[in-house]
This record gives structure tokens, sequence and C-alpha cells, in this order.
């Protein structure tokens, strides 16, 4: 009989990619191939080596290896992160060659010189949501280790990845990086406290203390302690946020506090503190956001509810705070970035200032957020989230036809997107325009996944939900797109003014004409679009004369106005809701 080159063993595998590759690639063959092979003999083989590890293949952009235990694969790779952070000190950070590695202990079959199986491939999947520099493990990894490493841990939650049938549980690795030129100080690590202050530079910082239990029930402990981590545990979905780990924070249970001395010794800008309180059958749960370094109120609230399912009041005031407070952190920091010079901005100001001038909605507010986008991806090129918001304005200037060739500027809005897919698949604003420029172009059905996408990366998102419901409404459920839409409302009470134009098109495909006329009323400055739907909803409900009123409005606005031209904006799936879209303008006396 031959050798059996086959078998299945338990091993921990790790496996590494490096972020930008094929950026970094196309701005210096030379020099990245020179930098890939000096991180290859000069970090990635000794420290595999001295860890007992195998390495057991090399990737275009990364590498794969098997180690006996994970006491012995997670330390490797923290070590390599923290040599390769080293070499990059004095490299421009656009050039810095960063890695995201994911670790995972499992079964895997050994074929000849490779390996296979889902343990390999959920280590693929923890590196794709591992941010650069990064590592991510899975929960059996962190069980093993959480205290055998000198790091801090932060829940990510349960993530649903491709061809995994079950969820995974994720943690990220929080380690500091030897700072720059400080010889025998080098080496050390950073506090578990300081949670990897480089990491989060570049964005909001958060710390959620425990919530404090105000009843003389002390049962409600246990539901104080779970809205904190409920909250600790969705938070991370959001990106432009850096969320200080479980670990962290909850080593100021059961303690008097200063908001400043936190905010100080964790090296955050925002901490979130709060109470619950039981009286009778009913329980109140406070919550307030708080700037660290002048302890000043951005934002505050208070929820009451009926004691009847605590676990259901516990998902729905987690969902209410988590789904608010990134809203008022973008806020409260474009308020101060705002008065900030643009040449001075840094990329992530520059995204945040373009955002809120996107959500007004106007041809100048518009083109002054593609500049600061512009100059956010200037001054990071990799940065995956700036040009996803890029894709997303140049959309907004082709469906409004603010650009000579809208069609040209849409194709340019797809290739902004498709890059950012490049850097990061796993961002939720990447799969929510695509999403959108799928539903443009009348591809519902990968409209649709990448729509699933976005919400499974981030289900608490106000723009991904009202995206939703748009998309329910397009699709010939227009009574599921009002409850998506009404759900987003409710996420984020300060949405911009066209989620009301979502919710008046989901009640007029739904044949709810005095709903959609009252949603459209509570947009300030409505335009010709929003005037249309008012002459077709009162067209049908046999208001000639407001019917006339609206039109009038449109034509105002829009002198060249055509039945033929706007009902080429539509993307109804179904030809009945076309058709009666359509009807009613003519109904209401525009021209074909």
């Amino acid at each position: 009989m031959g050798e059996q080159l086959t078998q299945r063993r338990l091993a921990a595998i790790l496996a590494a990619d490096i972020a930008g590759y094929s950026r970094l690639m196309n701005e210096d063959e030379d020099a990245t191939v020179d930098a890939w092979q000096a991180a290859r003999t000069g970090v990635i083989k000794p420290s595999i080596a001295e860890y007992s590890g195998r390495i057991v293949k090399h990737t275009g952009d990364g590498f794969l290896a098997e180690f006996p235990t994970v006491s012995e694969a997670v330390p490797c790779a923290v070590t390599m992160q923290r040599q390769f952070a080293m070499q990059n000190a004095d490299i421009p950070d656009p050039r810095r060659m960063k890695f995201r590695m994911g670790i995972n202990l499992g079964e895997i079959t050994v074929d000849e010189d490779d390996i296979h199986g889902d343990g390999v491939n959920i280590a693929a999947r923890l590196e794709g949501l591992a941010e650069a520099p990064g590592i991510c493990v899975t929960a059996s990894v962190y069980d093993q280790v959480r205290k055998k490493v000198d790091c801090a841990f932060e829940d990510m939650g349960e993530h649903q990845v491709k061809n995994i049938a079950e969820s995974i549980h994720v943690y990220k690795i929080l380690c500091g990086v030897p700072a720059e030129h400080e010889d025998d100080e080098a080496a050390a690590p950073e506090p578990a406290g300081a949670d990897g202050a480089k990491a989060r530079a570049d964005k909001p910082s958060i710390a959620v203390l425990p919530f404090v239990n105000m009843s003389a029930d002390p049962e409600q402990e246990y539901f104080a302690d779970g809205l904190t981590e409920d909250i600790l545990t969705q938070l991370p979905r959001f990106k432009e946020l850096f969320v200080i780990s479980r670990n962290s924070t909850f080593t100021y249970k059961d303690k008097a506090v200063k908001v400043q001395e936190v905010a100080r010794d964790l090296g955050v800008g925002y901490v979130v503190e709060g109470s619950i309180r039981k009286a009778g059958e009913r329980v109140r749960v406070t919550v307030q956001l708080i700037e660290g370094a002048e302890d000043r109120h951005v934002w505050a609230e208070r929820y009451d509810r009926n004691l009847e399912d605590i676990f259901a009041i516990q998902d729905e005031i987690t969902a209410a705070i988590v789904a608010t407070l990134p809203g008022r952190v973008e806020a409260d920091s474009h308020d101060r970035a705002r008065h900030t010079p643009a040449d001075n901005m840094a990329a992530y100001e520059c995204v945040l200032a373009g955002k809120v001038l996107h959500h007004n909605s106007s041809r100048d507010d518009n083109a002054a957020a593609l500049e600061l986008l512009d100059r956010a991806i200037e001054l990071d090129p990799g940065y995956a989230h700036a040009r996803a918001w890029r894709a997303c304005v140049l959309g907004q200037s082709s469906v409004h036809g603010w650009d000579e060739d809208p069609e040209a500027t849409l194709q340019e809005a797809a290739h902004e997107v498709e890059r950012a897919r490049a850097l990061d698949e796993n961002d939720a604003d990447v799969n929510r325009i695509l999403a959108a420029l799928h539903i443009r172009q009348d591809n519902h059905d990968q409209a649709m996944l990448h729509q699933k996408k976005a919400l499974n990366l981030n289900p608490n998102y106000d723009l991904v939900v009202v995206q939703h419901g748009e998309l329910m409404t397009w699709l010939g459920r227009p009574d599921e797109g009002v409850e998506w839409i009404k759900k987003a409302m409710q996420l984020n009470p300060f949405h911009p003014p066209r989620f009301w134009s979502h919710l008046s098109r989901a009640y007029f495909v739904g044949r709810r004409y005095p709903d959609a006329i009252e949603a459209i009323k509570q947009i300030s400055a409505p335009d010709q679009m929003h005037h249309s739907y008012l002459a077709a909803c009162y067209a049908y409900l046999d208001d000639e004369a407001q019917a006339a009123a609206h039109r009038q409005e449109v034509l105002d606005q829009d002198p060249d106005f055509s039945v033929g031209a706007h009902m080429a904006t539509q993307h109804y799936l179904k030809d009945a809701d076309h058709a009666h879209h359509r009807d009613g303008l003519l109904k209401a006396g525009l021209r074909e």
C-alpha cells in the first residue's frame, strides 16, 4: 500500500495578509516587493520558528501558518505586529505595510504540504474582519489565552461569515506597540487600559462605563451589567468609532469616578455612563454621553418601560442607545472639526464634515463634500470609508443631475466603491452604497445581496435601515418598506429630511395617499420631485385644485419636467407599480 498523505488534526491556524497591497504595488512595485521580502525573512520566518509554528504557504500578499497550540500562535502574532510597527515607525503612513491577522483553533485536513477545512476558512474570515494593523480571534482562542498575554481584548460579538454555516463570536486583540525612539522601554507593551491609542488616533474613541444599579433589588445588577455588555458588543459595528473593551471599562465597576480622569486614563474622547432604577413594575434607564476632556454633556436620554419582559427591554434600549450614540459623537466631532482649517484636518475629520454636507442634499454642499473627501483620500489613499463616501456623494450628484454627464458620474461612483470594497469588503457603508448603485441600475437581486450584508454588518445603522425600506418599496412590498423606514427614524431622531421622502414613496406605492401627503409635509423645503408626488396623490384623491397647485409648483421649479424623464429615474420591479406612478402624474396634468 502507498503512504497515506492526508491526515486530520487539531491546530491553531494563523492567516495574515497585507492591507492595501494592490495599491502599494501600483504606487511602487519594486519597493513593495523588497518590503514584503524583508518582512518574510526578518520578522515572519524567525518569529514563527521561535513559537514552534510552521509556515504552510505564502500567498501573493500574505501567509498561512499553523501552530500546535493557541498559546504559541497568539503571542507570535502579537510579537510580529509589534516588530512591524517598529519597522514602520520612520515610514510615511501611505507606504507602511500593515498586516491583518486571524487566529482560529480548529480541525484541519493536512494534504501533503497544504492544509484545508473549516478551521482554515474561519481563520481567513477572521483576517478579513481585522482592521490593519490588527488581530482577530475566535471565542475559543480568547478563552484559552486571555490571561496569558499582556493585551486587552475587545468583544466584537457574533459575525456571520462567507461559507460558514454558524455565526462566529469574534474578539479583537488590543495590544500597544512600542513607542518610537524609546530604546530600552520600546519593547514594553502599553498598559491594557490604554487599549492601543495609536490604533484609534484617526477616529473618535469611546468608553462605556458599567451602568449603575440604583434599585434596591440586587437582581437588577444582572440587567445593568447585561445592558452595558450589549452596548459594548453592538457599538464596534460602527467602524468610525473606537470602542474601549469590557476588560478595561469594567475595572471601574462599583467605584466613584470622575469622567475626566476616566477619559485621561483610557485615552478616550467620550465616556458613556448610565443607571437603572426599578420602581414597581417599571424600569427607568438613564444614559448620557460626555466629552471627556472638558467634562461636557453632549447627549442624555431617559427610557421608561413596563417591566414585562426584561430581556426585550434590554434589547430595545440597547438598539436605541447604540443607534443614537454614533450620531451624537459625529455631530459633536463635526462642531469642533468645522472650526479647523481644512489643510490641517485629519482624514477622518474631512470624511466627517463631508458626510454632514452630503446629508444637506444640495448641489453646492455636495460639491463641497466631494472636495473634503478628495482631501481625505489624498491624506490616506487606503481609507476605505472615505472612498465609500466619495462614491455616495458622486451617486447623489448623478441622481439629481448636478453634473453635465450623470452617467459618467455614476460610473465614477461605481469605480470608487469597488476600490473601497477591495480595501474593506466588510464595511457597512461599502455594501450600502453598492446596494444603492445596483438599485440605480435596476439590478434588484444584486442590490438585495449587498443590502442584506450591510444589515448583517450593522443592523442599527439608520442609513442602512432606511435604504432597506426604500428597496422593499422598489420591490413592490411597500408595507414592509414603511416599517423599515419608520424603524430608521426611530433609530435616528435627527435623520435627514430625505427619510420623509422615502416614507412618502412607500405610502404612495401602498396607495395610502393621505399618509404620503402628511409625510411630505414634514419636509420644510420640498423640491419638484416632492411636489410631483403631492400632485399625483391629490389627483388620485380627486382633489383637482390641490393637484393643479402642486403641478404648478413642479413646473415653477423645473420648467422642463416631463413624466417620461421622471419615470426613468424610478426603479420599480413591478410593472403595475411603475404604471400606477406614471398614471398618477398624468392624471395630475403633468405632460408626458
